[in-house]
Order: C-alpha cells, then structure tokens, then sequence
C-alpha cells in the first residue's frame, strides 16, 4: 500500500501543541478545491484539537470579497501587495502561534503568486506550508518564488511521495523538513451504488461520473469520444459531468469549452448518455454524486499534477477508478487499485470501462481495497498527522528564532512605495495613443503624439499586468491596445521602419523616425511578444518586432543598439530557439563592446566621448547580454561602466543627481547638473536591478533606491517630482524649481520605475541566455 503518513521520525510528544493556529488560503464560498482544502482542513484541525484557537485569513479574488463565515478574522486582496504586509501585522499583533499556508501558484497576486513572500519575510511565527502544486520543470519566476517559500517556511506538507521527490531532486529541499500527509477526504459509508441512484432515476443505469471546475485540461472531450464504443457494449450507460466552469475561466472565455463539449456528444451521437450538472455542489450534495457512480473518470491530459483533490475524494469513497496517469493517480492507483489509460486515448478509456463493467468482481475488489486504504485519508486522521507537523514546526523554530519585534527598523523591512495610481497617464492618452506632452497637467494637443511614448505606455501596462497590481478602475488591457495599435500604425511595412511623430490630426509628420524611436519600438513589441497574456497582442508585438529587426543592423546610435538589446532579450523569453534574433543580439553586442573598447580609459571608463541621455540603458544592455561574449567581457565591460555611472551621479549628501540635460558632460570638460531628466532616473532603476539580478550584490538594489528616491525628494532641491495627487511626473529638475509640465516621458519614467522597483520585490528575472 501507498504510505500516505508523514516520513518516520521520532514524534514529539512533548512537544506543545499551538494555542492560536491561523490558516491562510482561499475559502468557502469562494468556488476553487483550494478554498474547500482550506475549509475542511481548519474545521478538521479545530475538532481534532478543541482547546486550539484556528482561524482564518482569506484570499480574495475581487474587490467586493464574498461573505464568508465567523472562522474569517482577516482578508487579503489577491493582487494588492500591501494587504499582504497588513495581514503580516494583523498576525503578528494577533500573537498567532503558527501559520497554515495553502500554497498554489494561481491563487496569490504577482507572478507566480510571489505576492505571498511579502507576507510570509514580515511574520514571526513558525510557518508550515501545503504544496497543491508542484513543478519539475518550472519557469524562471517559479523556481523563484519556490526557493524563497521553502525557506521562509519551517516545514512544507506534500500529498504524495512524487512531491517530495521534486521537492528533493528540483529545489534541494532536505527530507527532514518534508512532511508526506495524504489529501483529506469526508467519511462516507460503503454502500452500493443503487442506494443513491434512485434519488437520481438512474437506478436501472451504470454512473460513469467527472467532477470539480471544469476546463480544457480535464480531458473531458476524451471521455465523451469513448462513449459511443462503451454505449455500444452498455447501452444503460450514462457519464455525468457534475461541476461548474472554472471562474476565471468564465471571465475570460466564458461557456467556450462546456459548449464544445456539448456539440461533441452531439456529434457522437450520445445526447442520451451525457449529463452536464452546472453547478458547484455542496458537500452533501457531492456526497450523493459520488455514492451514484458505479466508476469514476480523469481524463486529465497534464501529467504534472501531484495532487488530485476530486480523485482522492471518490478514491477513498471506495470508487473505482479509471484515470489518465498524472503523478497523483500513478501513486495512488498502483498495484491494481484502480486502471490508468495513456493521455488522449479514448479508445484505452473505453476498453477500460467496458472491462470494468464486464467483470462485476473485479469492480468490487477495487472498490473494497481502495475504501479499505481510504480510511487513512479521512480528515480526522489527516488532522492528526497536521497536528504532529505543527509541533514538528514549533520544535523547530526553537532553534532557529524570526526577529523580534523590536528588529523590525526601517533598514530592515522593505521599502514602502507609492501606491500605482494611474489618473494621469489615463487623462493623457485618447483613442489614438498618449500625448507627448502636458501644459501642467492638461494633455497638450498641438504637440501630439509620439512613438517613443506609446512604446513606453505599452512596455507600462504589459509589466502592470504581469505583476497584478493594476487598480480595479483602470482597463489596463484598453489602454495597451490603444498603444499597441499606435505602434502597428507607425511601421511603415514597405520600409521596414517606424515613424515616430504624429499630429493631433492623425497625420505622420515624418517619413521615418530616429534610429533610437525605432529603437525603443522594438523594445515594447518584443516586451509584448515575451510577457503579453493577451494572445492578440502578443501575436501582432511579435510580428512587428520581426518587421522592425532587420532595420538596426544599419544603426549606429548606441543607445539604439542597447534598446533593441533589451527588445530581443524580451522576444526571447517566448521564443528561446529564434536563431536569426539571437545572431542580432549577438551582433549588436558585439558593436557595443566595441565601441567600449575605442573610447573608454582609465578616466573615462565609457562607451562615447559624451555622456548624454539614457545612460544607464548601455550598461544594461551589456549586463544582460554576457553569455554572449567570451569570458564574460561583456558583463564585465556593463557592471564597469555603470559603477562609474554611479560614482558620476551622487551627491556627497548621498542623493541622486543626474547629468543635466543642459549641456551633457563632455570629456575632459564640466558636467551639467540640470536640467535633471527622470528618463535618467528611471534607466538607473532598471540598470542597477539588472546588476543585482546577476551579482546578487545588495549594493545595486541600495543605488536603485537611491535612484528612485530621485523622485520622490531625495534631491538637489528636496522637492518631488512625482505628484501624488495627480498620478503625474514633473519633466525635469531646473536650479532654482521644478517644472511643473507633466508630459508622457517624465510621467511613464516614473510609473516604470515604480513597475521596476515592484519587479525586484516579485523576483521577476530574466531567464539565462543561452551562449550560443
């Protein structure tokens, strides 16, 4: 049989039980398994250990929440960063004993539901986290979130063996902080299935039953083709499809998938033998579903999946089971407990069934055996076994205490940022794009529009959208497909360039633009082609960054070149084995070396004789682009030059200070102190994190504060420049004031390097580049 205990060791019985236990996860009403795990597991710890206090702190999804029940102390918006840290507080001053955390990618804010780590680095108390899902091969922003979550948590809780193997072999997490504990399933009698199908009218029918939220993963299109091969041989047959569509399914495709459904069983001509119950069902409801089924269906067509709630539920029920072979269903229908047909093969799941069916004793013995191992899954016997983990956790942290209160200093908690507040750039932007500039804060017309904006306004709201942290108000997707549709309209097909400047009236007043616009183009279509969730959009970015490519290999702008880098770093995080864009990387990194190489000294460690505009963009470009070169010289050659960049710009009270726009600095002469851009302020933000990102160095995450703090005072004057009420930027620091004109420019400088200094708190990075 499948061990489904947690790994021998010794248990600690003198260990003291938690007084408060707070759990945290989604929660009933809210329609997800996790929300159900989170509510059977509380109540079942809550009866297993009466004198405990266990609460509950629920994820919300929407902004108006649900009305949940008393067991609800606290609740976090999904994708607001700070009510994470709020509920950190909330339990911290709540002198809770230990945190339950459900863990699922899906259901916290930022990517990969890195949101939660914000919580999880602020509380004291020991911290025991449920994995639902695990990943072998995960994505770069995964394997981040996962190395931290394993270690802020004390212990982490896996359903099955395959989990902790992964756990193991992927993230080197050492088995001894590993608990294996089955996924908890009601008590239910083993009666006959006839009992219950005369609640139905199917007593003189055989109940091939599927249930839980339903989506295109499930494989159902599977079972339904099999159908009319097992009708054939059981015409009495009937498969229920018990469940609704999966909510944020429903939010973006709607009834897609169930009505395709719907016309396959019309087409297989098996109407008669299909019902779909739309509806997510209570637990005594479930209860009289499964207590009908003669055998129950997963299809399901992702093998990575090492927990399976609605299969352990109809499992321990004493069902047997036909089942495509996930992780889950590979352990737990082993040694014939049940039958596991290859993915996508509807002709094994009619063999299968109609096997199953034909052999009465058969079916009997793998109902009996697999009720017989269900009663260690029950949730009394899984709240056990939570419970020894918990003391495990608290024994534990004993040794290895959090910080106390009192260490909670500024220098030691992350730094609070703005809240995003968008008003400006919404007022700033028409059906047709964003202008480039304001007369205060009043859009100003006769200048019209510009491409480097609208590249700028869409790379914006391709990363707001990534991390989640958009304001309910705002139609982020909207306003990127004004700016998306904006940059479309500015290639010139025929040419292969695009225009920069437009009038008010929609005429282009050029027949094309700069080398650098061009530039910066290609860096926001190859962002929308690599980080774009909006399929439309990320298709069109795509094909506009392949038109627009061709055209920099004749540029001789630096900054051009290092624009068009950091598109093709972009392209590549969706098109890792495009060769012709990794040759242009390669060579256009090749030219920024080179000019390095010509200019710099030891004086003058620097890519031109002048240092201008964007600065930090150039050593950017060459930070992410090291595995192109050998012997890492073009890594060396970014972190160098953006070194001096530093020691260039700061003042000796330790504040930022930009070189001016009035005048540059030039070599061997003065340097303009101002007029002061934020376009450089919000380039030394990315650039720094950059350097971070590959050095781990926290002296790079200091300057990129340092530089942000630009903005909001920490400057020459004292004065900000960002303008809380209004969501705007000035567009630049004078001698003796600040400009009080809120263009695009200065507005989304802002905006992206608030977007950046969030990235570095969701631990986006850029995935490795290949050498080749």
């Amino acid at each position: 049989m499948v061990h489904v205990a947690a790994p021998e060791r010794t248990i600690l019985s003198g260990s003291i039980l938690p007084q408060r236990i707070a759990f945290l996860g989604s929660y009933l009403p809210r329609l997800c398994g996790i929300a159900t795990f989170t509510h059977d597991l509380c109540e079942a710890v809550a009866a297993a250990a009466p004198a405990t206090a266990c609460f509950v702190g629920a994820v919300n999804d929407r902004a108006e929440g649900y009305e949940y029940p008393p067991r609800v102390r606290f609740e976090l918006q999904e994708k607001e960063l700070d009510s994470y840290r709020r509920a950190a507080d909330f339990l911290n001053f709540n002198n809770a004993d230990l945190l339950c955390v459900q863990h699922e990618f899906g259901i916290y804010g930022g990517p990969a539901g890195s949101d939660l780590l914000a919580l999880l680095k602020e509380v004291r108390m020991p911290v025991v986290t449920t994995l639902h899902t695990l990943l072998r091969e995960p994505s770069t922003a995964q394997r981040s979130v996962m190395d931290e979550l394993a270690n802020l948590s004390d212990r982490l809780v896996v359903m099955s063996h395959k989990g902790a193997e992964i756990l193991s072999e992927t993230y080197g997490v050492p088995d001894v902080k590993v608990d294996i504990i089955a996924h908890g399933i009601p008590h239910l009698p083993f009666i006959e299935s006839s009992f219950y199908k005369k609640q139905f009218g199917v007593e003189e029918r055989q109940v091939l039953l599927t249930f839980g939220l339903i989506g295109p993963g499930k494989g159902i299109e599977h079972a339904i083709t099999a159908l009319p091969a097992i009708v054939r041989e059981h015409p009495n047959v009937v498969y229920l499809v018990l469940g609704a569509t999966h909510p944020h399914l429903m939010e973006n495709e709607g009834e897609r998938y169930r009505l395709s459904l719907e016309r396959l069983a019309d087409d297989c001509g098996v109407q008669q033998h299909v019902i779909f119950y739309n509806r997510f069902v209570s637990l005594e409801d479930l209860k009289e579903f499964i207590g009908a089924t003669d055998i129950y269906l997963t299809p399901y067509l992702n093998e990575a999946q090492v927990t399976s709630g609605t299969l352990a539920y109809v499992f321990g029920a004493g069902k047997a089971v036909v089942s495509t072979p996930y992780w889950h269903a590979q352990e737990l229908l082993a040694d014939g407990r049940g039958v596991l047909v290859p993915f996508g093969n509807s002709e094994a799941i009619a063999q299968a069934v109609c096997a199953l069916l034909d052999d009465p004793a058969r079916l009997e013995t793998i109902r009996r055996e697999a009720y017989a191992m269900g009663r260690e899954m029950i949730w009394p016997a899984v709240a056990q076994r939570y419970i020894e983990s918990f003391k495990r956790a608290r024994a534990d942290r004993v040794t290895a205490p959090r910080a106390t209160f009192a260490e909670w200093t500024l220098d030691n908690r992350p730094a609070d940022l703005p809240p995003l507040r968008l008003d400006h750039v919404v007022r700033m932007s028409d059906r047709t794009g964003i202008f480039q500039h304001a007369i205060f804060n009043v859009p100003n017309f006769q200048e019209g529009y510009c491409t480097d904006d609208n590249a700028r306004a869409f790379i914006l709201c391709t990363l707001l959208d990534e991390l989640g942290g958009k304001p309910p108000e705002e139609n982020l997707e909207k306003l990127a497909t004004t700016y998306l549709a904006f940059l479309a309209g500015a290639l010139d097909v025929e040419r292969g360039r695009f225009r920069n400047f437009m009038s008010h009236g929609r005429r282009w007043l050029e027949e094309t633009g700069s080398e650098d616009s061009h530039a910066r183009a290609l860096w926001a279509a190859g962002t929308g082609a690599g980080r774009s969730r909006n399929e439309g959009h990320c298709r069109l970015a795509a094909q506009l960054f392949e038109r627009g490519l061709d055209a920099v290999s004749s540029f001789s702008s630096p900054r051009a070149w290092s624009f068009t880098l950091l598109g093709i770093h972009e392209y590549l995080r969706r098109f890792p084995d495009d060769s012709a864009t990794t040759a242009m990387g390669a060579a256009l990194t090749r030219k920024l070396v080179k000019s390095w190489t010509d200019c710099a000294t030891n004086d003058w460690p620097w890519f031109e004789s002048s240092v201008t505009y964007d600065n930090a963009r150039l050593c950017q470009a060459l930070i992410l682009s090291g595995p192109w070169m050998p012997d890492n010289e073009a890594l060396e050659i970014g972190l160098k030059s953006l070194h001096w960049l530093v020691s260039i710009q700061k003042t000796q009270a330790g504040n930022f200070r930009p070189i001016g726009s009035n005048g540059f600095y030039q070599r061997d002469g003065a340097r303009a102190d101002f007029d002061q851009q934020p376009v450089e302020a919000q380039s030394m933000v990315s650039a720094c994190h950059e350097a971070y990102r590959v050095t781990r160095d926290p002296a790079w995450s200091a300057e990129a504060k340092r530089a942000f703090e630009w903005f909001l005072g920490r400057n020459d004057l004292g004065l900000p420049l960002y303008d809380f009420a209004t969501g705007g930027c000035a567009d630049g620091l004078h001698p003796d004031r600040v400009n009080e004109n809120q263009g695009a420019e200065s507005t989304l400088a802002f905006h992206l390097a608030l977007a950046e200094m969030n990235c570095a708190e969701h631990l986006i990075t850029h995935p490795p580049l290949s050498a080749s």
